[in-house]
């Protein structure tokens, strides 16, 4: 909204209204203003949850440290969410359609964190909402997501000419200086692959088979692909939080490896340079995601061990479908397993230990664990780890997989 106030101030020569154009500048005020919003509302709403006797139910379950959580105020998620969505609608252009699908996504996968999280709390009823209800939910956004990158008509790249193509261009327009190398602005659906030197893929390469005319058809490959990520990174973060500050800090490495690969895929000298994909209009997100990590910081500060706060469902769903949509839309999504590989085996920690018990059980009666409990950060609290310990070694963990992340765009 800010944003084109201070445009049309600009165009009418008021000095210094112009710093909004940048994008810089209006990440920096995210950052900044997100972070406000969670320091210093983010207490109102703990007392709030206080009084309102919003408290975690804690299940003994024999790890360290647990029943001691009882009672520590959950639904801290609308801290986060607050101070995502109320920081873009501020600085963030609201008509671009990469925008726009992120604030929906946010306060789509937070609706459905919160439900859970009311049917746990006010309901008494500690399962909160049906698994099946959650799926629904994450295909639902899954669909939304889907279908827009797929038909809308802003969602396009811009793939570079080949080298001597750009010579030859270079060559003809010299006397008007145009060296453009890349191609004008198309509709595919083409995504980065690391460590591959052509590092594109297009899915309707899955479909060739089919013959002539198989490129509509991509939305079957496109369109399921998209769902099974956002439902799979949206609860492979629900799962890491499970400790103090572990989804918390995780989250804020992934997402300011995503802010990142954003701006430089929007940026058609970095994407030339680093020969990436460039993608228009996607620089906006930067601003978004500037957000994100200013709230996911913030909130850290009342939900490092011992926690203040929890952010229960609303938060933790909400964290990982936005770090899944967002990967989506800068093409990026084939990344994920590598950036969020907290989630990931956090994700596959559990699939595991169920699969073996039932598979055991079936064929000996008696049910056998790979783990000593999962998710994966249980395991290592039930070795006798400290939890902050834990938390801290997972989000060096983190870190260093953002690294190699971002090494991808070189090391093909």
């Amino acid at each position: 909204m800010l944003y084109y106030l201070f445009e049309y101030l600009h165009e009418l020569g008021i000095p210094g209204a112009g710093v909004f154009q940048y994008i810089s500048f209006r990440a920096a005020m995210a950052v900044f203003t997100s972070l406000l919003i969670s320091l210093i509302f983010g207490k109102s709403i703990i007392r709030l949850l206080q009084k309102q006797q919003i408290g975690e139910t804690v299940r003994d379950l024999g790890l360290q440290g647990q029943i001691e959580k009882q009672g520590t105020p959950t639904m801290g998620g609308l801290i986060i969410l607050s101070a995502i969505v109320v920081p873009t609608l501020l600085f963030a252009k609201l008509d671009n359609v990469y925008i726009i699908l992120m604030l929906i996504s946010t306060v789509w996968l937070g609706a459905i964190g919160f439900t859970d999280d009311y049917i746990k709390v006010f309901k008494k009823n500690k399962d909160g909402l049906a698994g099946k209800f959650k799926i629904i939910g994450q295909v639902g956004l899954g669909l939304i997501v889907g279908l827009t990158m797929y038909f809308n008509s802003d969602v396009v790249i811009r793939e570079k000419y080949d080298t001597q193509t750009v010579i030859e261009n270079k060559a003809a327009n010299c006397e008007t200086g145009s060296n453009d190398i890349f191609k004008p602005e198309e509709r595919n659906f083409k995504t980065t692959i690391p460590f591959v030197k052509n590092n594109q893929f297009d899915y309707s390469w899955l479909l060739s088979w089919m013959g002539d005319g198989y490129e509509k058809y991509t939305w079957i490959i496109f369109i399921p692909f998209v769902i099974i990520i956002i439902t799979a990174v949206s609860n492979g973060a629900n799962l890491t939080d499970g400790l103090d500050g572990l989804a918390t800090s995780t989250s804020a490495v992934i997402a300011a490896t995503l802010g990142v690969l954003a701006w430089i895929s929007g940026n058609f000298i970095f994407a030339d340079y680093l020969n990436i994909m460039y993608i228009p209009h996607t620089g906006e997100l930067a601003i978004f995601m500037s957000a994100f990590i200013g709230a996911a910081i913030g909130f850290l500060w009342y939900n490092s061990y011992p926690a203040q706060v929890f952010m229960g469902d609303t938060g933790s769903l909400a964290l990982g479908g936005i770090i899944a949509v967002f990967a989506i839309i800068i093409r990026k999504e084939l990344l994920i397993p590598l950036l969020c590989g907290v989630f990931l085996v956090e994700n596959l920690s559990v699939i595991i230990q169920v699969s073996y018990f039932k598979y055991t059980k079936k064929k000996t009666g008696v049910g056998q664990r790979v783990f000593l409990m999962a998710p994966l950060h249980h395991h290592f609290q039930k070795k006798g780890f400290h939890e902050a310990k834990i938390v801290q070694r997972f989000f060096i963990v983190g870190i260093m997989l953002a690294v190699l992340t971002i090494a991808t765009l070189k090391l093909r």
